[in-house]
């Protein structure tokens, strides 16, 4: 686990040398790789590679880069892990091929040289996000992991081409235009994140999941992708799994088993996030029984009963055998991490969710470097809640064309400014007229999930940019389920829980593992029909039967809770000083950016008692401590 940063200069890069620039970039991300540095760079090309290691596998000088393949055409910097690069090797070498270390970069280099670059990475079991400079084509390509568990962001400054792990290394580079996105800034207050390809920055992109980057000139550059979620999506319909459930249940067990063995491997300790739910409880047992030895449990517990999670996550523990360790943080350790928000984050981002991932990332840290969590079985197994509450579409669905739109039209003539005046009963009342009109399940379900429903009204002159939920969508079902599940996965998943983790742990110098996102998992998932996934209203039902073949269901069998913290609460007593500071009216309004009056009237009704706005609030409160952090 690394970060990476660099670029390729077309014109004049100024006073400073490559390896200068490259480096003050990598310096920025140190907190990513504190264990090692390297810069390479060739003054020809105007092309620089710099690399901050975290040691993770061969942790000898010959596991170093920015590193070049033997046959001297490539030279590649790279943040993740490679899982089966060992059974890569293998097959590299009955093709004649030698390698000096044990580090799987020398393993990626030698099959980009034996296959290409696409025909390597679909090989590829892992998360991984690198930079690969092509000395015989002269092309620089970026290439990001099927899921978007690793970030890559790229841009622009001048006729510079840049790219980096976090935009803190774009920002490094002199002449970066850190003009703020209006448009992706709407997104961000719709979601509580920016979803990709967009960033806060008007210069700056993220790379898509599953995507490669060929930049062959100034002019010439293509993004294709080597990996779709739709295609895996459509073709799990059309070639359904033909098996029995207790067949499915045998081939998940064996997948996930394989899945979690090779990320187990590792030359420095290793243990699991464990927080007593489905997901990482089947990854914990998976790990203890692939162990000789107890395996290391991390968890945080908190003194509010209706947060705590602690004594599950011991239970489970108990029950397998692990040596676990668990805190308990307070309130006053939770607010400590709100100051640290923008500085690791990079964007505007409010789940906050993250203050507890942070804190668990610097237990889990104290004690390993790597660790495996439970990520990404949500979105395959369907285990949301919100999947099994869409009866308001179905009941909608059946009304009569000509009422929806009626109903529809009055929705657009009543004045905002009325159900402004009805409070918290007038915005309910808005946003089930609003949803009257939508024509397309996909539409329902955006909306639904929105944390604002109309946040171009918040961001002046914004207005809301394309992004992967509201593409048009070629899809080979009907099937609502499936539908939801894979909206999650090209955005909520890459874009939140992806970025929350990739932070939170990168902070604290952490490498966190994913095993449930395995690609061959999610093919498998996606083949699964429906029935397989849920019953009686209750989802992840074939992970679930795995899971009871090593924990007990009563240990596990409970109402699924969440990572929250008590936001509302805090806004109200702790923060309450803080809130009101950082939202006045006056300090917003200079800003140029928010409709101040907007920001003071949320601010009011929620003061006042109506603590729905609180996680508006949040939003606004997460831009504005990333606003005055980095412009």
């Amino acid at each position: 686990m690394c970060g990476i940063a660099g670029f390729r200069c077309f014109g004049s890069c100024g006073e400073a040398t490559l390896d200068q620039l490259c480096g003050d970039m990598i310096a920025s991300l140190r907190h990513r790789g504190p264990d090692d540095s390297g810069v390479w760079f060739d003054d020809h090309s105007g092309v620089a590679l710099g690399h901050r290691r975290l040691s993770i596998l061969d942790l000898s000088p010959r596991g170093r880069q920015p590193m070049d393949s033997q046959c001297g055409r490539y030279s590649i910097v790279y943040n993740g892990e490679v899982y089966n690069y060992l059974r890569l090797r293998k097959e590299l070498e009955r093709n004649g091929f030698t390698f000096s270390g044990g580090a799987d970069t020398e393993v990626m280099l030698a099959a980009i040289a034996e296959w290409g670059l696409v025909g390597a990475v679909r090989k590829f079991v892992g998360m991984f996000a690198f930079a690969l400079w092509d000395r015989e084509d002269r092309t620089l390509s970026l290439v990001r992991d099927r899921f978007g568990i690793k970030p890559l962001y790229y841009g622009w400054a001048g006729a510079t081409f840049l790219f980096g792990s976090e935009l803190k290394a774009l920002r490094a580079y002199p002449g970066f235009n850190s003009g703020l996105d209006r448009d992706a800034l709407t997104l961000y207050f719709r979601h509580n994140y920016i979803p990709a390809p967009h960033t806060a920055y008007s210069n700056a992109k993220k790379l898509d999941p599953g995507s490669i980057l060929t930049l062959r000139s100034e002019e010439q550059s293509d993004v294709t992708q080597y990996w779709s979620a739709l295609d895996v999506w459509n073709h799990g319909v059309t070639n359904p799994f033909a098996g029995t459930f207790e067949e499915a249940v045998d081939e998940l067990d064996d997948l996930l088993a394989d899945a979690v063995s090779l990320r187990m491997l590792s030359d420095v300790p290793l243990g699991a996030l464990l927080s007593g739910g489905i997901d990482s409880s089947v990854v914990s047992a998976l790990m203890q029984r692939e162990s000789s030895l107890p395996i290391k449990t991390f968890s945080i517990g908190f003194h509010e009963a209706a947060y705590n999670e602690a004594q599950h996550a011991e239970a489970v523990s108990s029950h397998l055998g692990t040596d676990h360790t668990q805190l308990f943080i307070t309130p006053e350790d939770l607010l400590g991490v709100v100051p640290q928000i923008p500085r690791y984050w990079d964007e505007p981002f409010s789940d906050s969710s993250q203050i507890p991932t942070y804190c668990l990332s610097k237990l889990t840290r104290e004690h390993v470097t790597v660790a495996l969590s439970g990520d990404g079985g949500d979105e395959l197994f369907a285990g949301y809640e919100r999947y099994f509450s869409m009866g308001r579409w179905r009941a909608w669905e059946k009304l009569p064309a000509p009422v929806r739109i009626a109903m529809g039209r009055l929705a657009e003539c009543v004045p905002h400014q009325l159900y402004d005046a009805l409070g918290v009963f007038g915005y309910r009342v808005q946003w089930r007229l609003e949803m009257l009109t939508m024509k397309r399940f996909r539409d329902f379900y955006l909306y639904w999930v929105s944390n604002n429903k109309r946040p171009a009204s918040l961001v002046l002159g914004g207005k809301e940019a394309p992004s992967p939920m509201t593409r048009n969508y070629d899809f080979a079902f009907d099937d609502m389920l499936r539908q939801m599940t894979f909206m999650d996965a090209v955005s909520y998943l890459p874009d939140d829980i992806l970025t929350k983790t990739d932070r939170a742990s990168m902070a604290s110098s952490l490498e966190l593992r994913v095993p449930l996102l395995d690609h061959r998992i999610a093919e498998f998932a996606a083949s699964l029909p429906t029935s397989m996934k849920v019953k009686d209203g209750i989802g992840k039902q074939v992970l679930r039967e795995v899971l009871y073949r090593y924990v007990p269901r009563q240990i596990v069998d409970r109402p699924k809770m969440g990572f929250g913290v008590p936001i509302c609460e805090w806004l109200g007593s702790d923060l309450k000083e803080w809130c009101c500071d950082m939202l006045n009216r006056d300090r917003i309004a200079a800003q140029g950016i928010l409709d101040a009056k907007k920001v003071e009237s949320l601010l009011m009704r929620f003061m006042n008692g109506e603590t729905m706005w609180c996680h508006q609030l949040w939003d606004i409160l997460m831009f504005q401590a990333w606003f005055e952090e980095w412009q």
